[in-house]
């Protein structure tokens, strides 16, 4: 597949970059999303001053996409990890499965 290299117009922007929200999602959710959801979010400004739009499009569509799975997976386990905990407590609370002697 051929790309078509094209410089930047003047009041042209640069895709979104997704590298602040890869950061935090690497930082706090899922660390192995959240790099590569880095490493997409550091192609999109170079392509895109190189002149291939193409490219920092697809750079930051894929940088969107895995932020948002690292992040929604974070949230997941997240909300599992409180749930059991909830889980835990209750059942510690109410001796459940615990013998009597």
């Amino acid at each position: 597949m051929e790309t078509s290299i094209v410089p930047p117009t003047d009041n042209q922007r640069p895709p979104k970059s997704w590298l602040l929200e890869s950061i935090l999602v690497t930082l706090f959710c899922c660390l192995p999303f959240g790099i590569v959801g880095i490493v997409n979010a550091s192609k999109v400004e170079s392509h895109f001053y190189a002149g291939d739009i193409e490219a920092a499009n697809r750079a930051s569509a894929e940088a969107g996409k895995w932020t948002k799975i690292g992040f929604w997976i974070g949230i997941s386990v997240g909300i599992l990890y409180g749930i059991l905990m909830v889980a835990g407590i209750g059942f510690s609370l109410f001796n459940f499965g615990s013998h009597h002697y």
